[in-house]
């Protein structure tokens, strides 16, 4: 979900996402994502996140092989592609202006034989969610998109939709702010919420969600 891009090079630590692709190797492939910035702003760069997200995904922490996944605000898709390339059959989404950009680095980076494992959809969070199937997915992924407190209320809306009472979700946030707490406070009303991994260098929390059952009213 792209915000207004940052003014090139305001930070020293920034520069690395104003390059034109970032060179990753994950599940025994060398991974070449092209990044954007000027053009679609933070939804086009790889942000550390979801490079924590795949490191945890290579560990084995979570069956992939097989299980159907949907990626939430893929960005440059990195975190869907490794999952395609770990097995899993993989929706990866974000929103509409995003889908080219997305697709193209999906297709430069999965094998042939790997490319009917992977569907590029539009989804905007909170909106014609009856376009996925209701508690459809094995995995949620979501890697940095807890950032933009007007989009909670639709991203929570969009997790109860696409989760059963045995789907998984990950996120892997950076705690920048009060209102990524916030967040997951919101979250734990309604899903159980864990820290399963944090990465100290990058300083990336990874959080495990299960949806709470529902409570009949006595």
């Amino acid at each position: 979900m792209a915000l207004v891009p940052y003014v090139e090079n305001s930070l020293p630590a920034l520069s690395k996402l104003h390059n034109s692709s970032a060179q990753f190797s994950f599940a025994s492939h060398q991974l070449r994502l092209s990044q954007d910035w000027k053009k679609f702003g933070v939804a086009a760069v790889v942000w550390d996140a979801a490079v924590v997200m795949c490191m945890y995904l290579e560990l084995g922490k979570v069956e992939l092989k097989g299980k159907a996944v949907i990626e939430l605000g893929a960005g440059t898709g990195l975190v869907g592609i490794v999952a395609a390339l770990l097995g899993a059959k993989v929706t990866i989404t974000d929103r509409e202006a995003a889908l080219d950009f997305l697709s193209a680095n999906v297709k430069a980076n999965l094998p042939a034989d790997s490319q009917e494992s992977v569907t590029v959809s539009e989804l905007t969070w909170g909106e014609k969610l009856d376009l996925y199937p209701a508690g459809g997915f094995d995995l949620v992924l979501g890697a940095d998109i807890v950032y933009l407190e007007d989009t909670f209320v639709a991203l929570l809306q969009t997790l109860e939709h696409l989760c059963s009472d045995t789907t998984v979700v990950l996120l892997a946030c950076k705690i920048r702010y009060e209102r990524d707490t916030d967040f997951l406070s919101m979250l734990r009303q309604r899903f159980t919420v864990d820290e399963v991994y944090y990465e100290r260098e990058r300083d990336i929390h990874i959080y495990k969600a299960l949806k709470l059952p529902h409570r009949r009213d006595l």
